[in-house]
């Protein structure tokens, strides 16, 4: 009898560890296809064509475009981007460098064409003015500070 239980729990044991092994390679899976796919979120503003890049929004200029594209946003993109565009479950953030950096036309480009893979929608039937008005709300956006930036301003004794 001593014998079978040992038996018993050596199997309960070796059925443990394989599943404890099982659970630690899903996460470390999961953690790598995660950082690889947070480190390639914004690989879609490099797929924008030279001429697309180079087109210049119309409404630069028009201090009403802003206003009108953060209405735009708050209806449209705040779902997923979050309410101040800093990111959410669903969308990344519009504040960070790769965005800020980008030129007017790329930013339309990619309003236009969407990001269908990762969720974002195709806003083409959007009229033209309204994705120009979008742009100029997402370059107003103050880009947010690089991790640690903080840490760096931070005198040390």
């Amino acid at each position: 009898m001593t014998m079978l239980r040992f038996h018993q729990e050596s199997i309960f044991a070796r059925h443990l560890a394989i599943l404890l092994i099982v659970s630690i390679s899903a996460v470390v899976g999961q953690t790598s296809i995660s950082s690889q796919s947070n480190s390639s979120i914004y690989e879609k503003l490099a797929k924008a064509s030279k001429k697309d890049a180079a087109r210049r929004n119309p409404l630069a200029a028009d201090p009403d475009a802003v206003a009108a594209g953060g209405k735009l946003f708050a209806l449209h993109c705040a779902e997923c981007h979050g309410e101040t565009a800093d990111g959410g479950k669903k969308a990344p953030s519009l504040r960070v460098d790769e965005v800020q950096q980008a030129t007017p036309g790329t930013l339309f480009w990619l309003l236009t064409n969407g990001v269908v893979r990762r969720g974002m929608p195709v806003w083409s039937k959007l009229p033209e003015p309204q994705r120009w008005q979008l742009v100029s709300f997402i370059k107003s956006l103050t880009p947010q500070p690089p991790p640690n930036a903080t840490d760096a301003q931070t005198p040390h004794p």
